[in-house]
């Protein structure tokens, strides 16, 4: 049987045809076709169901590795983030000494600073004091001596000076010689004589 054959056996029979027999036919005319489509068809459903699982497979491996290498810098960073914090604390707790230290470094100078400066203080009243004495001493001294010089000096003038009745006569006499009053007694009897 041809092909061409073929198609005319099926037209005749197809005037008083059955399903089954329909069948026939087309098994014979696309059978070879049919069969040859299946057999791609299950191919490419092999083909897909086992890229399907390969793809599966890789995907899975794939997230695996993401999953571990996520675990991995999350663990990385963790300790990262751990080590910088107890650095961090470490560092602070330093400060923190460093600070306390020098807040007591200088309270302590402060305090040193306060004592020199009250003992200085201190000094320089009791110089102001001795320096006080000292001069008062030598102010009293000194009023001691003037008073001293001045009572000598009134002595001396009131056990050197004239008095009043022996200037008045000196005075008198002398207003009496200028107008010519003046007399001693017994000068008569010289110039008489």
């Amino acid at each position: 049987m041809s092909d061409t054959t073929l198609p005319a056996a099926a037209a005749d029979d197809a005037a008083g045809t059955t399903p089954a027999s329909l069948d026939k036919v087309r098994d014979i005319l696309f059978g070879n076709h049919m069969r040859d489509v299946e057999r791609r068809f299950a191919r490419l459903e092999e083909r897909l169901v086992k890229e399907t699982a390969a793809l599966k497979d890789d995907m899975r491996k794939r997230l695996e590795a993401l999953e571990a290498y996520i675990r991995n810098e999350s663990e990385s960073l963790e300790a990262q983030i751990r080590s910088e914090r107890n650095d961090r604390s470490d560092a602070h707790a330093g400060l923190s000494n460093e600070l306390k230290e020098t807040a007591r470094t200088l309270e302590r100078k402060a305090t040193a600073i306060d004592e020199q400066h009250a003992r200085g203080h201190r000094e320089l009243r009791q110089q102001l004091l001795e320096q006080h004495q000292r001069m008062t001493d030598d102010l009293q001294q000194k009023v001691e001596e003037i008073l001293g010089t001045l009572s000598r000096t009134a002595h001396e003038l009131r056990t050197d000076k004239a008095d009043r009745a022996t200037i008045a006569a000196l005075l008198t006499e002398v207003a009496m010689r200028l107008n010519d009053e003046f007399r001693l007694p017994g000068a008569d009897q010289v110039e008489h004589g």
